[in-house]
């Protein structure tokens, strides 16, 4: 690894109307290192690059690219001067073939010979290697294949510098490590990386250097040898964080929540859900783990009804529920924490309060006679908001003016308010920062301290292992496996979301 940076990004501070996203932020990535940016939602981290991209233009500062000043105006800009970015959301075309979207946009007006963009892929592929088929169509490739076109595209370009943002968020373990063995390549090239990663051991076994980004400033520079987990939670956060919450042992009760035979279609007409079968009993966590896009989002709206079942059966405390609306099935006591929580989970005009009593507005402690009783209801929002530990203004506040943990917190407070059997929770720390991850986790292990049945649908493996006692495993609609936590291994599970 060179001691001459490559990238240098000096004094960089950006300001939007209220927000100053970049306060003085100097970094520099050297030729042949793995350079990690950490930080929590908002720390800096997307403007930081986005001014390296060319997206938005730098108030102060400066940038240089091998030791010359650069101005980058535009992505095409950045993409000139031989900086790449591989995107969370790969920026692929699904029709045409891989070749293809690698020749995109390479000459305007001309038609690239597409067998030269082939042969040149070939090469880079066995180069760095990256299987991928050239004439394979997008859309028929694994996510992992989809991302190593991406990677290709920024080589075929000759990119010196790449940027990777949030690489690895929809990879199995298994592929993890056959990604890391592409970048450690990269690096050996004398190519400079910029990883962008919450996964802390990640950052851990990847990088060279680790720069850490809070409230806009960076907070901390170390390397994985001086620093640990813990140290890099707390220059993010500011505070000591527990990475994993304490699980002491409860006594398990009966079967609370069965699911038998059940099988879902897709948005598409597909089959998503195929013939699953899944038992929980009181006090337990069982966590649900795969590959985004094999089924875990329809199986848990079909478990809440948002979603219709094409067969089988969901019991609750031994009584079926299927044909149950959802405002049937949470008075059953199932509780449901959505995927998509602007989306199904809050509505972002209504205010706090309002949508603390969203879903039972119409309870006889909420209302009498047909008409709201608002001064109960203020007074159970005001101990929910505290309860909760939900930071806003007030109860009147908008819920989409909160941060995505307190929105997170919000919906939480909701549902767990209900005291129910079964929780549902899809997802339930995705984009909120350590911090509300931490607390997000205590509730869930204090409701299974409670006695309640617990599903936790996550794509994170990380935190499916800190809080199931059994794990099962969705490849392709199916549960292709259940583990118990203390008995299984990351690469266990990665074999099985792989279809092992």
């Amino acid at each position: 690894m060179a001691t001459t940076p490559m990238l240098e990004m000096r004094g960089i501070t950006k300001r939007f109307p209220g927000v100053l996203a970049n306060d003085d932020v100097s970094f520099d990535v050297r030729p042949g290192e793995v350079h990690t940016l950490l930080g929590e939602n908002g720390a800096g981290k997307s403007t930081l690059m986005k001014i390296l991209f060319g997206l938005y233009q730098a108030d102060e500062g400066e940038i240089l690219f091998n030791g010359s000043p650069l101005n980058i105006s535009s992505p095409s800009a950045a993409i000139d001067a031989g900086i790449g970015m591989i995107h969370q959301h790969f920026m692929l075309v699904p029709a045409p073939t891989a070749t293809e979207n690698v020749a995109l946009g390479l000459h305007a007006g001309l038609r690239p010979d597409l067998d030269e963009v082939a042969a040149r892929i070939r090469e880079l592929a066995s180069a760095y290697g990256l299987g991928v088929d050239p004439d394979a169509v997008i859309w028929q490739l694994s996510v992992g294949e989809r991302q190593r076109v991406e990677i290709l595209k920024a080589l075929y370009r000759d990119a010196k510098l790449l940027v990777l943002d949030e690489p690895t968020a929809v990879l199995t373990p298994l592929e993890v490590e056959d990604f890391f063995t592409t970048l450690r390549r990269l690096a050996a090239d004398g190519r400079g990386l910029i990883f962008i990663s919450h996964k802390l051991h990640e950052v851990m076994a990847l990088s060279d250097r680790i720069t850490v980004l809070r409230d806009g400033r960076v907070s901390g520079d170390t390397t994985p040898a001086a620093t640990s987990r813990e140290e890099l939670a707390e220059m993010m956060v500011g505070r000591m964080v527990k990475l994993a919450p304490d699980k002491p042992p409860v006594d398990q009760g009966d079967v609370r929540l069965a699911v038998t035979g059940l099988s879902v279609d897709g948005d598409r007409g597909q089959r998503a859900v195929d013939d699953v079968e899944l038992e929980v009993v009181s006090g337990e966590i069982l966590g649900i783990a795969g590959v985004s896009g094999n089924g875990q989002r329809e199986l848990a709206e079909a478990i809440a009804g948002l979603r219709p079942a094409r067969s089988g059966t969901v019991r609750l405390d031994g009584v079926e529920i299927q044909r149950l609306s959802p405002r049937r099935r949470r008075q059953a006591g199932l509780a449901y924490v959505p995927e998509e929580r602007m989306r199904d989970g809050a509505i972002g005009s209504f205010s706090v309060s309002e949508n603390l009593m969203l879903i039972d507005h119409d309870s006889d402690t909420n209302s009498q006679f047909g008409f709201l009783r608002l001064g109960p209801l203020r007074d159970r929002a005001s101990a929910l908001v505290e309860r909760f530990a939900v930071k806003t203004p007030s109860i009147d506040t908008t819920t989409r003016t909160l941060s995505g943990g307190n929105i997170q917190k919000v919906i939480m407070a909701r549902e767990l308010s209900c005291e129910p059997l079964v929780l549902l929770a899809a997802q339930p720390t995705r984009g909120v920062d350590i911090g509300a991850a931490e607390y997000i986790h205590q509730q869930l292990v204090a409701q299974r301290a409670e006695g309640t049945a617990i599903v936790v649908v996550s794509e994170d493996l990380d935190e499916v292992l800190a809080l199931a006692d059994r794990v099962a495993v969705m490849f392709e609609g199916r549960v292709v496996g259940v583990v118990d936590r203390s008995e299984c291994t990351v690469e266990q599970l990665g074999l099985m979301m792989a279809g092992g």
